[in-house]
């Protein structure tokens, strides 16, 4: 049971907002009003507001451990016409300070959004955007900022929890609050709020978001093949824990939250225009809705066309609807066809029953030079998958903040996940990669990193482009990037699918559901007409990631572990036609990369390398290899294919190969004077040898300033004695001196001929 204590340190403040509910003119900065939840492990949860950025319609201070984050809420109106959505912005911006770091970039300031501020801002989103009251369409922000962070505990769930608590005491209208928790499973125990180091012996990272009465709004995350009853009682406990943190959120806002302000409903349009409406195009829009021919580009179509056609007569009926007002009531007419049809007589726009998956097809081995590829179709989702191996050094290094703040992950692994615009015939700019394209790659990312073996030689590049697009392009990622990677010969796990469940709700004029049909497999229609997309992705075995979003507030608990078992069934079914196409990793292919080690004598290194690098630099652009030295003496050498190692090899033996005369260890010998230096005389021994310094000490048994003091010059030859070669520099050893006997007097040394 949650331990709630309201603190106030001023009780002046605490009358203030008893009476008013608001903002005083008289409160000091240092005044906050703070509760405490405490979950069942005896972790605490602290959430504060009334000491930061009073301005703001709302802000709030979470922390958990001594991970803090302050979010504040401020909406304004929009001038003009409505959006027709709910322009909800989340800002989510980490600060080196905050981790006691300095940016590592040039500027040494804080730049453009991380990936994992991307997805933690996405994560705030889904949790809070479903429970916005309908026809709000305010321009609303959430700004996120990290104040510190503890290395223990990720940011991103304390910050939907201060997300949560600054719109509950805001007087913007939402209808929360939420609360969320992560919860892991070490050895079938489930842990609630694990830190860093729990997480790392965890085989599940959950984050489970819940509204009261134990409905949940949003999960997201992923494990290392999690049982089916193992995540269903993760979800469970995780959804039980959510509402202490919902009381306490209630309890802030009754101590310190504001009136909610009231707002015009744009999405009310007046019965007899909803009438008029209903009555031009009820019976056609059944009728598009039922002719399975369709597809997605036909059925939009016929869909707008209709929607012209009625807009164009009710706006000239003459009674009280505009263009605006017609097809927003258009809107509300299809989107009642449509889910009637499914509630009522269990009619899928494409005919398929609710439980059908639609037709997949698989090809694997699409273009010889590729490491891997493949092409998975299912319907009109259709993604082509790239596999691409390089050598490990060209692993992006880790950024510091990331292993503060929970974004520090094996890069071994990188999965791209791109949308074109043409994958839904539209036209678009080019531009940066967009959130939703980081969020569906991180999502399949997330289901095929616990397959991939512990030990890769080298590193992965999967990129998974959408050709078509009709539904569940992420989980179609997952499927092809799973084949992809098999045809590419690495040693998966398991093979791994994904699969989208869809939902149509019934609710009372009491707000209890009524009714409700899960759909498996949906399309895209179905997901933007659905209440819910429930993704769900693993093995035979089990699971590896789920996301699941609602567009309602909050979803039982029993529909949610219907969804569960129907997404795991289709998941085999998928695996199985899967199977038939590719079943096991390749044992061999002749485009696969190589890596070979290649010791390189101390003394041949600056041969390999040449002047400046210049040698290694052409091996790599002719051949299309990478060198790289592991330590001083080995020489890593990765090519794309064989190919291209035979050339680079071909090159380095000829660096390599021997061109000088066996040299006896202890052996005299005639070397030649070539310069004359302050520390010594350059010579050679041999023609075409690079020269190497006899030093002043073994020039002479006395003390040698310079050389021209022996009367030394270029092209004399004299006596030394070889004793071999240097193990760290590699550099030949040779001696002078030892060949002079004890006796040598100064007037002879002037003397005798050298």
């Amino acid at each position: 049971m949650a331990v709630l204590r309201p603190v106030c340190r001023s009780w002046s403040i605490l009358r203030t907002l008893h009476t008013r509910r608001g903002l005083s003119t008289g409160v000091c900065l240092s005044d906050k009003v703070d509760v405490k939840a405490e979950f069942s492990n005896g972790r605490t949860l602290s959430l504060e507001c009334g000491g930061y950025a009073r301005l703001a319609d709302g802000a709030a201070v979470a922390t958990l451990g001594d991970t803090s984050v302050l979010i504040t809420a401020v909406c304004k109106a929009r001038p003009g016409p409505s959006p027709g959505f709910m322009p909800l912005t989340v800002d989510y911006r980490q600060k080196y300070a905050a981790a006691g770091r300095i940016p590592s970039n040039y500027l040494r300031r804080e730049m453009a959004p991380t990936e994992k501020e991307i997805l933690t801002g996405r994560v705030i989103d889904r949790s809070v955007r479903p429970l916005f009251p309908e026809g709000f369409q305010a321009d609303t922000q959430l700004s996120c900022q990290l104040l510190a962070v503890d290395g223990l505990h990720d940011p991103d769930v304390v910050s939907i929890n201060a997300a949560s608590a600054a719109l509950a005491v805001s007087d913007i209208p939402w209808e929360g609050p939420v609360g969320s928790v992560r919860v892991g499973l070490i050895d079938g125990e489930v842990i609630v709020q694990p830190t860093r180091r729990e997480l790392t012996k965890s085989c599940l990272n959950l984050i489970v978001t819940a509204a009261d009465h134990k409905l949940i709004v949003m999960l997201e995350g992923g494990g290392d093949n999690v049982l089916q009853q193992d995540l269903m009682k993760a979800i469970k406990v995780g959804v039980k824990e959510c509402q202490q943190v919902i009381k306490a959120i209630q309890q802030l806002a009754k101590l310190a939250g504001k009136p909610k302000r009231s707002f015009a409903n744009n999405a009310m349009v007046p019965p007899e225009v909803l009438q008029a409406v209903s009555t031009l195009s009820e019976t056609r829009l059944r009728s598009i809705f039922t002719d399975f021919s369709h597809h997605k580009l036909s059925r939009d179509e016929a869909v707008s066309a209709l929607r012209q056609d009625v807009a164009q007569k009710v706006v000239q009926g003459g009674g009280p609807a505009d263009p605006q007002t017609a097809h927003l009531a258009y809107s509300q007419v299809t989107r009642r066809v449509f889910r009637e049809l499914v509630l009522n007589e269990e009619i899928r726009c494409d005919g398929r029953g609710l439980d059908e998956l639609r037709n997949i097809s698989c090809d694997v081995d699409l273009y010889r030079p590729l490491h891997g590829s493949s092409l998975f179709q299912r319907g009109q989702t259709q993604v082509q998958c790239t596999v691409a191996f390089d050598a490990p050094e060209n692993i992006p290094r880790l950024d510091p903040l990331l292993e503060a703040t929970g974004g520090h992950k094996d890069r071994n692994f990188i999965l791209h996940y791109t949308f074109p615009s043409f994958a839904t015939n539209e036209v678009s700019r080019g531009g940066p990669v967009s959130r939703r394209e980081v969020g569906h790659g991180a999502l399949a990312e997330r289901a095929l990193r616990p397959l991939l073996p512990p030990t890769f030689p080298f590193a992965i590049l999967l990129t998974s482009t959408v050709m078509e697009s009709n539904g569940s392009s992420s989980m179609a990622s997952v499927c092809g990037g799973s084949l992809a990677l098999m045809d590419a010969g690495v040693n998966l796990t398991a093979p791994a699918a994904g699969v989208a469940i869809g939902l149509v709700t019934r609710y009372g004029d009491s707000g209890d559901l009524e009714d409700y049909k899960l759909l498996t497999d949906i399309l895209g229609i179905e997901d933007y007409m659905g209440d819910m997309d429930f993704k769900l992705a693993g093995t035979s075995k089990g699971i590896t990631a789920l996301q699941a979003d609602m567009k309602v507030a909050g979803i039982p608990l029993k529909v949610v572990m219907e969804a569960v078992q129907k997404s795991t069934e289709a998941k085999g079914d998928i695996l199985a036609i899967m199977g038939a196409t590719l079943g096991f990793p390749r044992p061999h292919k002749d485009s696969m990369p190589v890596l070979e080690k290649i010791d390189v004598p101390a003394h041949k290194r600056s041969r390999v390398m040449g002047p400046g690098g210049s040698h290694m630099r052409k091996i790599q652009s002719e051949a299309g290899v990478q060198l790289s030295w592991e330590g001083d003496n080995v020489l890593s050498v990765f090519a794309p294919n064989p190919a291209a190692m035979e050339e680079a090899r071909e090159s380095l033996q000829e660096l390599l190969s021997d061109r000088e005369p066996s040299l006896e260890f202890g052996g005299v010998y005639s070397a030649s004077v070539v310069e004359l230096r302050p520390q010594g005389v350059m010579v050679t021994l041999y023609t075409g040898m690079s020269p190497v310094l006899l030093h002043n000490s073994q020039l002479d048994k006395r003390k040698v300033h310079h050389p021209s003091a022996l009367g030394l010059e270029v092209g004399q030859e004299i006596k030394v004695k070889y004793f071999g070669r240097d193990p760290a520099s590699g550099q030949m050893r040779l001696s002078r001196r030892a060949l002079q006997s004890n006796t040598l007097t100064i007037k002879n040394l002037h003397r005798e001929p050298v």
